[in-house]
């Protein structure tokens, strides 16, 4: 059944209960009602049937079948072959956005700027609290990169005093400075990687593998390499003192405080930050085989042998309360938390070496 049959039912219902009113309006005496206000009842009755009835008439559909510019203001006139069409959205903050084709692309609150690689050397002016680690960290390279490009922390990354200078490589590898007799062959064979890696690098604007070569002048070796070499301190290598105490192997935390560095190649030790003046323990018992001024960058250094094969080391120290020979306990106390020798701030660095090969501390602390 369709919507026009439906409503010419309802329609013609309307009329025959409209003329069932009439008749019986005629035959019953309304003696009290007047038939200005009979009229006035029988007429509000009918626009009410009226609405009612117009409330179950659906409207036709409305399908557009073209589409012109009058219909979209926003669009710009019309486009040439060689010109998209454009289309004008407005975003939240009242400005507009351009976007081809068809469809549109809600604007975005936001920039995308993708990443580019540095290529020029930056100089970095080391802070209070900065280490070889955090500062890697600032720039997204390796701390190795940081100390083979500054020969101050090449054999030492806790060579650091506030205001130096450091040079900061943009990209991982050697900062090699060139020395007479120098070739391109030889310097990549010294840092094992190929020729073409230092060539092709363009800042070093080389001109091929036979480039001129200046003494005093530096090459970026990218991805280059050194062999790590221990820092060494002599310490006391006379007769166990009679009574000295023997290690059990197990170390206990030798500070309270916190890792500002941790365990790795260039720096096989962890520093655990702390307040100056706090009290430094033996980590596990020993006898005392070094206690003074280290000149390497340790500052105040205390050197426990464990007689196990293991050692202890720990520098820069504020003060010392050992001296070379004594035996101590594991928890006693040896020193206090400083930052003397090359230091950014109050700290104890702490090895554990076993046969002089530098162990991770955090491999073995309970």
């Amino acid at each position: 059944m369709t919507n026009s049959t439906s409503d010419d039912s309802f329609l013609s219902a309307v009329k025959d209960g409209w003329l069932r009113l009439q008749t019986r309006s005629a035959d019953v005496q309304l003696p009290s009602v007047s038939g200005l206000r009979l009229a006035s009842h029988v007429g509000l009755i009918l626009v009410i049937i009226g609405v009612l009835a117009l409330t179950q008439i659906k409207p036709p559909e409305w399908r557009a079948t073209t589409t012109s510019a009058s219909v979209l203001p926003n669009i710009e006139p019309s486009p040439t072959p060689e010109q998209p069409v454009v289309v004008r959205v407005v975003a939240s903050g009242g400005s507009s956005v351009k976007s081809s084709g068809p469809l549109t692309r809600a604007a975005a609150p936001f920039t995308i700027i993708p990443d580019r690689p540095r290529t020029d050397i930056l100089e970095y002016e080391v802070q209070a609290g900065d280490t070889v680690f955090g500062i890697a960290e600032k720039f997204g390279i390796k701390p190795e990169t940081i100390m083979w490009s500054n020969p101050v922390l090449e054999q030492n990354p806790d060579l650091l005093r506030i205001g130096d200078k450091l040079v900061i490589l943009p990209v991982d590898g050697v900062y090699h400075k060139i020395k007479k007799g120098d070739t391109i062959a030889k310097i990549a064979k010294k840092y094992k990687v190929k020729p073409e890696a230092i060539i092709n690098f363009e800042w070093n604007k080389l001109d091929g593998p036979d480039a001129t070569l200046t003494p005093g002048e530096h090459l970026i070796v990218p991805g280059g390499t050194k062999p790590y070499v221990a820092r060494t301190v002599r310490v006391y290598r006379g007769p166990i003192p009679k009574g000295a105490k023997r290690g059990s192997g197990n170390f206990v935390w030798p500070v309270s405080g916190y890792i500002t560095q941790g365990f790795w190649n260039n720096h096989r030790a962890i520093d655990i930050g702390s307040w100056l003046g706090n009290p430094v323990v033996a980590s596990d018992s020993g006898y005392v085989v070094y206690a003074g001024w280290d000149r390497t960058g340790y500052g105040n250094l205390v050197i426990i042998d464990h007689g196990n094969g293991y050692r202890t080391y720990y520098a820069h120290l504020s003060k010392i309360y050992v001296r070379v020979g004594d035996s101590v306990a594991q928890g006693q106390q040896i020193g206090a938390v400083g930052s003397t020798g090359r230091s950014t701030g109050p700290h104890l660095h702490f090895e554990i070496r076993y046969r002089n090969v530098q162990r991770n501390p955090l491999g073995f602390l309970r």
